[in-house]
C-alpha cells in the first residue's frame, strides 16, 4: 500500500524545470490554419507568453522565412519578451537548426514545452527529435494548429504515441501557479486569466466585482 504525501507529481511542470519553444506563430502560417480559429489561436499564444513571462520560464522564439515569406511573429508573443532574440530558420523542423540547438543546450533543461504552427510539421519535427534524444516533451495543443482538424489530431496522436504529453494553454499557466497561496504571482496570473482565460476569466471578473477585495481563489 503506497503512502501519500503532500508533494507534486514528478511529471508536473514547474517554472524552472523546462524550456518553452514557441515556433512559427506567423501570419502566413495562420492563413491556412483551420483546426482552430485564428482569434483563439492568438489568444492562447498570448496566454502562454504571459505565463512564461510571469514565471520567468526559459523561452526560445523562432520563425521560418520571416522576411521572405512567412511574416513576423505575433505581436502578442513579441511584446512579452522585449529585446529577446527571434531565431529565423530555413528548416521546417527547428530541431535541425544549429542556432536553435545551441539555445536548447544553453538552457540546460531536460524538459521541452512546444507550441506553434503547424502541428503536423513544425511541432511533430522537434517533438519526435527531442524525444529521440532523451528529452521529456510537452505540447500545448490549443496553442498549435494545422490545415485541418484531421492534420492536427493525427499529429497530436503521433506525438502522444511517441511519448509526448499534451496540455492546454490555461492548464500550462495554472500548473505553473499550482497554489493560490503563492502571492508573488497571484495577481499576474488572475489578471492574465481575466484577459485570455475565456469564461474562467469572466468568472474572476464577476467574483471581484460582486465580492470586491474579499474575492480570492483558494
Amino acid at each position: 500500500m503506497p503512502t501519500a504525501s503532500a508533494t507534486p507529481g514528478a511529471s508536473l511542470l514547474a517554472p524552472s524545470d523546462h524550456l518553452l519553444i514557441m515556433i512559427d506563430h506567423q501570419s502566413q502560417m495562420s492563413f491556412a490554419t483551420k483546426s482552430i480559429d485564428a482569434i483563439m489561436l492568438r489568444n492562447n499564444a498570448a496566454l502562454v507568453s504571459n505565463a512564461a513571462r510571469i514565471f520567468g520560464v526559459s523561452t526560445i522564439l523562432t520563425t521560418v522565412a520571416e522576411k521572405s515569406f512567412s511574416g513576423p511573429i505575433y505581436d502578442e508573443i513579441k511584446r512579452e519578451f522585449p529585446g529577446a532574440p527571434i531565431i529565423d530558420r530555413t528548416t521546417m523542423n527547428c530541431w535541425e537548426d544549429e542556432n536553435v540547438i545551441a539555445a536548447v543546450n544553453a538552457s540546460a533543461k531536460g524538459r521541452i514545452v512546444l507550441a506553434g504552427l503547424w502541428t503536423s510539421v513544425c511541432i511533430v519535427g522537434p517533438a519526435i527529435s527531442a524525444l529521440d534524444q532523451g528529452f521529456d516533451v510537452y505540447v500545448i495543443a490549443d496553442a498549435c494548429g494545422d490545415v485541418s482538424d484531421e492534420a492536427h489530431e493525427r499529429a497530436m496522436e503521433r506525438m502522444v504515441q511517441a511519448g509526448a504529453r499534451p496540455i492546454t494553454s490555461l492548464q500550462y499557466m495554472l500548473e505553473l501557479q499550482r497554489d493560490w497561496a503563492r502571492a508573488a504571482t497571484y495577481e499576474a496570473v488572475t489578471g492574465t486569466a481575466k484577459i485570455y482565460g475565456g469564461a474562467y476569466g469572466l468568472g474572476i471578473i464577476y467574483a471581484k466585482s460582486i465580492l470586491g477585495a474579499d474575492a480570492h481563489e483558494g
